[in-house]
């Protein structure tokens, strides 16, 4: 293989001074079929090494098993893993190839739409916890939860205080909720809340029972998937984030001039 430098000089000599192949190979001692080659490549000649390939190549098949069972295991956790199988390479190599491949096997990114709802049509829930518990008398307090609603229409919003979430004190705060909002929707939207979710997304007999005598259809949302209740979540951060911060339980409401 000829050099930049020899490639350009026998370029020069046959395109520039016109001399033949013959001469050419006279002057420089480059054999003739070399001489060819550089007359016929038009991209200057560059040195690659060979690779010598990674300390990571043995051990890739092992990696996309890892991944193929969990995507998101962790980084170190590969590392432990492939270390027992004789890896001896270092953190950035193992991160570095994680970053490419974990795509591979993750699944596709979610895509997501505006929903419109018609009145009446749905009543997202959910289960909120305030960060201090509820004084109930007697300079006691106790654990609470708050079941928050808002509709998916108008945006509207209501929330009751219960103290434990079984299903009988669930179903009370979602009546509650209800009646605070002054009519009934279609359809109750849920995650898969212990006490009204029985599994695959079926209901409780009890919750089952509580949505026939009004009336009114239930749908469980997919495992993991706050976003399919937008509404309420939102509702929630606003609770968590904007009216919680500054006040303190002193009884079934939040006092606005106390302190946490």
């Amino acid at each position: 293989m000829v050099g930049v430098e020899q490639w350009a000089e026998v370029r020069r000599l046959r395109f520039v001074r016109g001399l033949s192949i013959r001469e050419i190979h006279r002057r420089t001692g480059l054999h003739r079929e070399t001489i060819r080659r550089a007359l016929s490549s038009e991209v200057a000649p560059v040195y690659r090494r060979a690779s010598s390939g990674s300390k990571l190549d043995p051990f890739k098949d092992e990696i996309h098993r890892l991944l193929g069972v969990d995507p998101k295991l962790p980084g170190q956790r590969v590392r432990e893993l492939i270390a027992q199988l004789g890896f001896e390479g270092g953190k950035t190599i193992v991160d570095d190839y994680l970053r490419e491949m974990r795509p591979v096997f993750l699944p596709p990114p979610r895509t997501f739409q505006r929903t419109v709802y018609r009145p009446g049509e749905i009543c997202q829930f959910d289960l909120w916890e305030p960060r201090a518990e509820v004084a109930v008398g007697h300079g006691q307090t106790r654990r609470a939860w708050i079941v928050v609603a808002c509709l998916g229409h108008s945006r509207a919003g209501a929330g009751t205080l219960i103290f434990t979430r079984q299903t009988p004190d669930l179903l009370a705060g979602i009546g509650r909720c209800l009646w605070s909002l002054g009519a009934l929707p279609q359809t109750l939207v849920w995650d898969r809340q212990a006490g009204l979710h029985a599994r695959d997304g079926r209901p409780t007999d009890e919750f089952a029972a509580f949505c026939g005598q009004l009336r009114v259809d239930w749908h469980f949302c997919e495992p993991a998937d706050p976003q399919a209740k937008g509404c309420v979540e939102r509702m929630q951060d606003f609770i968590e984030r904007s009216s919680e911060p500054g006040r303190c339980a002193t009884g079934p409401h939040f006092d606005r001039q106390g302190s946490v």
